[in-house]
């Protein structure tokens, strides 16, 4: 990276951008944190190599781009502060309650409501229990396998509307919601290749309890900002053998549930731990929680990384097939989720903007899109879902396709204030 002298007095014309965007050529001004300690010389660095890339989007979540020195950003990762001269594009209001479900319901029937009560039922048992592991008490695996029966009940009526409940209701607290997507894809992933019921249950209850080893992690570990040291990692890694002990001193758990919460960071090529498992040696179930577990943490904020768009966690998963995971499984799991996965915010190619609401099973480049902002990204008088797979062009004729996802928050979009009451 080379470093320029913050006090030269060129022109500047100056943007805050969100790290999601930045890329090679850019030239950053400012950062989200002090300069003194963030490993660079001077206030002022061109961006020149993926190392620079990462070590940003890992250091910061919003930046400062100078565009007279360097390469612009795209117009969806600006990020405009209340005292700027320019101002956002206002956040969409919520939409009154009966159009809104009236395209819920249009999509996923009457499962909607049900999954938001399964998520429920499986949040207040994670709760608990988290709670409770806490305080010294011991794991009640029979309140999590009340909520597990309770969200396959909804994912084998409709495997989509829970996902789709999940991501409108994501929120910050990592510990809590990432066991609890990670059950939730495992299980609908489960489905898509065809496991029995209670195989689906040892499934979404090993995924659940992948992490839970790392209630008795120090404090602030989890919560420390930017990236962590050799050592850190060697305490979070720690967590599977904590996890183990937990689940040791549980009893009922089938041999199956063991066996996913031991290896589900065990990689193809063999470079995972705690033991170094390659290939087939990695039981089948860890292999799915392995994977699901993965792309929720990508798609997630955490203090000492920057979260990426589904869409980006799915291309990198694909990046890594039969290198991090089995090729055939990373194949089926994007036929589950979609290039674009459901509760996805896109941007589509006439400059409008919606959340994917299904995933075309035959062609997985075209979902089904709730619009939400115009092609002016003003927020439309009434929200309007939109098959891709059906519609092919937009207003004047041209091709209508996904220009891409973008990342949550994009816009002012705020998911759980437009969908769910």
């Amino acid at each position: 990276m080379r470093a320029v002298n913050a006090t030269m007095t060129e022109f500047r014309q100056e943007l805050r951008i969100s790290t999601a965007g930045l890329e090679r050529g850019m030239f950053v001004s400012e950062l989200d944190r002090p300069w003194l300690g963030s490993g660079f010389a001077f206030e002022g660095v061109m961006v020149e190599t993926d190392d620079d890339l990462r070590r940003l989007q890992v250091m910061c979540k919003h930046v400062v781009v100078d565009i007279a020195r360097g390469k612009s950003p795209s117009p969806q990762f600006v990020v405009f502060d209340d005292d700027d001269s320019l101002s956002a594009p206002a956040a969409p209001p919520p939409a009154s309650h009966g159009p809104v479900r009236s395209i819920l319901s249009r999509v996923f029937g009457n499962e909607v409501a049900a999954a938001e009560k399964a998520q429920e039922t499986l949040e207040a048992g994670v709760r608990d229990v988290i709670d409770g592991l806490r305080t010294g008490g011991k794991l009640d695996a029979e309140k999590l396998r009340v909520g597990v029966d309770t969200m396959l009940d909804s994912i084998t009526r409709n495997p989509m509307a829970l996902p789709w409940v999940m991501e409108m209701r994501r929120k910050g607290d990592y510990v809590y919601q990432h066991g609890i997507a990670c059950s939730i894809w495992a299980a609908a992933f489960g489905r898509h290749l065809g496991l029995e019921r209670d195989d689906l249950r040892d499934l979404a209850l090993g995924a659940l309890l992948c992490d839970v080893g790392k209630v008795r992690m120090p404090d602030g570990l989890l919560s420390k900002p930017g990236p962590l040291d050799a050592e850190d990692l060697r305490l979070v890694r720690a967590h599977v053998e904590e996890s183990r002990r937990i689940l040791a001193d549980t009893p009922g758990l089938s041999p199956v549930v063991h066996q996913v919460v031991d290896c589900h960071h065990e990689r193809h090529d063999g470079s995972g731990y705690p033991h170094g498992l390659a290939g087939s040696a990695i039981p089948m179930y860890a292999r799915i929680a392995g994977l699901v577990d993965s792309y929720d943490a990508m798609v997630s904020q955490r203090p000492y990384a920057a979260s990426r768009s589904p869409h980006e966690a799915v291309m990198e998963l694909y990046q890594t097939r039969d290198r991090l995971f089995q090729a055939e499984l990373v194949e089926q799991f994007i036929r589950t989720c979609g290039v674009y996965p459901t509760g996805t915010l896109v941007e589509l190619t006439d400059g409008s903007v919606g959340v994917v609401m299904s995933v075309n099973t035959l062609k997985r480049l075209r979902p089904s899109v709730m619009l939400l902002l115009g092609a002016d990204k003003s927020p439309l008088a009434e929200f309007r879902l939109i098959d891709l797979a059906e519609v092919t062009t937009d207003a004047d004729g041209e091709p209508l396709n996904v220009r891409g996802g973008l990342p949550a928050g994009a816009y002012g979009i705020d998911r759980a204030a437009l969908f769910l009451d």
